[in-house]
């Protein structure tokens, strides 16, 4: 539901949890039990635990039921880091070049991959509903690797796909219908990287002569931003709601930032006066679940945006936990799939408008 028609913040003071399918409640417990199993309290992470724990999928040419296919690219952008994208695309496709949509996955900025078998499962949902290629970005994780290193792989998708394309698909694409999106830890990066990309020429070490890549929207599922101060969601919702807790946030952005930074640094902390956005930042969309422990600095970010004049509709779910988007039963993830849907038509529809 849009902005307006959703709830006001503070309302939820008195809302229980909704009553999750069992389905739901199982998987929810897995993830946080493997979270909890392989992050320790010094920052850092058990990374061969994890890895065993973390289900994961291959990529295949060969076309799923729903006919789309993947392939694992290797980005070659700078120092050899062994940065890699999966791109998703349909088997078959109309005549007309299909939109791009760049996505970075969540998992506190430490944790998950492109192939982790549940953002696997929903990027093949969005090439396929979206209509759609999705390129799922392989972005360098923390602790071992701090802030700005996942804004810079970030970059370097876009700088490897205005230089190359996508040689690995065999439909056409338009990229100038190029949408950055991602959830949690990835909405964060895929501001970020906006945010650099549409700077001044200058912000980029090697920009294409003839740049192909304009960025027409970025789609923030409930994106993580935090700041030192605790947000009266974070209070009420600490301990009650599932996936995000003070605790587990503190950690994160203590394994992200870099050394010495507090919560203040503004990676975590969008504000008026460190926003530093160019006048070609993108439309965004914001989405915002009501039982989402983060949705206090959401709301304040797009704040944010409207005030420097961008283009921002937020999208609220009242019922929203964080993370209900990885689950196609619960209603709200459908929901949001038509809203990025919509969202995307709008702003390629614009830019056919102003060509």
């Amino acid at each position: 539901m849009a902005a307006g028609a959703g709830i006001s913040a503070g309302q939820d003071a008195a809302r229980a949890p909704p009553a999750l399918p069992w389905t739901v409640r199982l998987q929810l417990f897995g993830l946080m039990a493997t979270f909890g199993a392989t992050t320790r309290r010094d920052g850092t992470v058990n990374r061969f635990l994890f890895n065993l724990l973390d289900r994961r999928a291959r990529a295949s040419a060969r076309p799923d039921g729903s006919g789309v296919r993947s392939a694992d690219v290797d980005v070659g952008v700078g120092a050899p880091r062994g940065l890699w994208a999966r791109v998703f695309s349909p088997s078959e496709a109309g005549g007309a070049p299909l939109p791009v949509l760049v996505y970075f996955h969540g998992g506190a900025f430490a944790l998950l991959s492109a192939a982790s078998a549940p953002y696997d499962a929903m990027c093949r949902r969005f090439c396929r509903q979206l209509g759609a290629v999705v390129v799922s970005v392989n972005y360098r994780l923390a602790p071992e690797h701090r802030c700005p290193a996942a804004y810079d792989d970030g970059v370097d998708v876009l700088l490897y796909l205005a230089s190359t394309g996508l040689p690995c698909i065999d439909v056409p694409v338009d990229f100038s219908r190029c949408f950055l999106a991602g959830d949690s830890a990835g909405g964060n990066i895929a501001h970020h990287v906006a945010r650099r990309w549409t700077a001044s020429a200058t912000s980029l070490e090697s920009p294409p002569p003839s740049n192909p890549i304009r960025l027409a929207g970025i789609i923030l599922v409930q994106p993580y931003f935090g700041g030192e101060e605790r947000t009266d969601a974070e209070l009420r919702l600490d301990g009650k709601a599932p996936v995000v807790t003070i605790r587990g946030s503190d950690w994160a952005w203590r394994a992200f930032l870099p050394e010495g930074a507090d919560r203040n640094h503004p990676a975590a902390h969008m504000t008026d006066e460190n926003a530093d956005l160019a006048d070609g930042f993108p439309p965004a969309i914001v989405v915002i679940g009501g039982l989402d422990p983060l949705q206090d600095w959401q709301r304040r970010y797009a704040d944010v945006l409207r005030r420097e004049g961008k283009a921002v509709r937020v999208v609220e779910y009242p019922e929203a936990i964080h993370a209900f988007f990885f689950f196609p039963v619960l209603p709200d993830s459908g929901r949001l799939v038509t809203e990025m849907k919509a969202f995307m038509d709008e702003n390629s529809l614009s830019e056919t408008a102003a060509a």
